[in-house]
């Protein structure tokens, strides 16, 4: 009589499952950031009419890198490849801090922007929200770094980063396609607010697959999700606040 061994137990097969899941996940995100900007950045720089200032030029390129790296770390993971996936670890931490401090350098030069065509306190009002999504992305990367010997709890930092970038992506597509037409300069930080709502549906997905796997949502995507839909919502009232044009008015001097 044979005997049969499964090499291959259903418990192995389930984390398989849930680690190829953040794969996935990471090639959503890199989906819709690509797609996000094809409109307004990709197509119009293959046509060469496209007129941007290399600062952000360069953001573009460090965001974009991060999306792919983010895909092959989470594949190295999934695939059991752990060792190279830890190993190539500090470019993600190199890279994450370039995004943050460019994400501020993109920020102040669209106030700048806005400054020298009359709307300064509408530039200033909307740096609050670029400014507040790299800081979320800073803090919650390194979480993520901080917890590197957590796994599941890592992973789910890595993918609420990865989500947190991802509105401004889907609000190019809002302005394209549904925002009438309007003056140049920056738009009211309300209407940054529903975009964000769809790139969010992403984290709503995470927690469903949570729920089916581990019959509840990870507090990483409890208390994160919160902070993320605070510090979104947050943006509209400060921005009109004395105390944040200081700040950020102060920020514009400087750079001046």
């Amino acid at each position: 009589m044979t005997t049969l061994t499964d090499f291959n137990p259903p418990r192995s097969i389930a984390q398989s499952q849930t680690g190829y899941f953040y794969f996935y996940m990471a090639l959503a995100c890199m989906a819709v950031a690509f797609l996000g900007f094809a409109p307004t950045y990709w197509l119009p720089l293959a046509k060469r009419s496209l007129s941007a200032s290399p600062v952000v030029h360069f953001h573009g390129l460090l965001f974009f890198a991060w999306s792919l790296y983010f895909v092959f770390q989470s594949w190295l993971a999934a695939s059991g490849k752990v060792a190279r996936h830890r190993a190539i670890g500090m470019i993600g931490v190199s890279l994450s801090t370039t995004m943050t401090i460019f994400g501020f350098l993109v920020a102040v030069h669209a106030m700048k922007r806005s400054a020298e065509i009359g709307m300064i306190n509408e530039g200033i009002a909307f740096a609050i929200v670029p400014l507040s999504g790299i800081a979320f992305f800073a803090v919650v990367f390194a979480l993520a770094i901080a917890a590197i010997r957590k796994p599941e709890t890592h992973k789910r930092l890595m993918l609420l980063a990865g989500i947190s970038l991802l509105d401004a992506a889907v609000a190019r597509w809002f302005l394209t396609f549904l925002a009438p037409p309007g003056p140049l300069g920056p738009p009211p930080v309300p209407v940054t607010i529903p975009p964000a709502f769809v790139a969010y549906l992403l984290l709503v997905i995470a927690m469903v697959f949570d729920w089916r796997s581990r019959g509840k949502p990870h507090p990483v995507y409890v208390y994160g999700g919160i902070a993320l839909l605070a510090v979104k919502l947050l943006n509209w009232p400060i921005s009109m606040t004395p105390l944040w044009h200081s700040f950020a008015g102060g920020i514009l001097a400087m750079a001046q």
